[in-house]
């Protein structure tokens, strides 16, 4: 099965705030849903491919881009017009070695920032559920709960990744 790559994905806007709430719901279960890949592993286990980048950079990309969704839910919620660019080239990741720290961790790390970040969300105004800024690379406005999409879209591309990872031949 052959996945889409993620700069080739288009991020419709979403018109009812109603679906917000289970949005939420994945975002807070992406800790619980790394957990589960990793309890099949030695908990200290290095899978790494030929090409691209470990499970343990996988959820270390994860980590490195939660402070951006922080700042951007922020940005939204207040109400600014433009949302900052995220770092297309990903040289955080590229950078830091999470191959050098345990996937425990990494996932452990990863669910505090993003319990930050879910409880920011749920703290939304009425009215900051309806500001909405520009997205830089898209190019198309986005109000918080497309913020959220496109973070859970992100997790999900990254948990799939994973799966593919675990899924090829030793």
């Amino acid at each position: 099965m052959k996945r889409t790559k993620w700069f080739e994905r288009q991020f419709p806007a979403i018109a009812d705030n109603g679906l917000f709430p289970g949005i939420l719901e994945r975002l807070e279960g992406t800790p619980a849903r790394l957990n589960g890949k990793f309890e099949k592993l030695q908990v200290n286990a290095l899978v790494r491919p030929e090409e691209g980048w470990s499970l343990h950079k996988e959820i270390g990309h994860l980590l490195d881009l939660e402070p951006l969704w922080f700042a951007r839910a922020k940005q939204i919620m207040e109400g600014e017009q433009d949302l900052i660019p995220a770092d297309l080239s990903n040289k955080k990741t590229h950078e830091t070695d999470h191959d050098g720290r345990s996937a425990q961790g990494l996932i452990g790390d990863f669910a505090t920032e993003r319990a930050k970040l879910v409880a920011l969300m749920r703290s939304a105004s009425a009215t900051a559920l309806e500001n909405a800024a520009r997205h830089p690379r898209l190019g198309t406005p986005m109000k918080l709960i497309d913020l959220a999409f496109f973070v859970a879209e992100h997790d999900d591309h990254h948990l799939a990744s994973m799966t593919e990872l675990l899924q090829q031949p030793s």
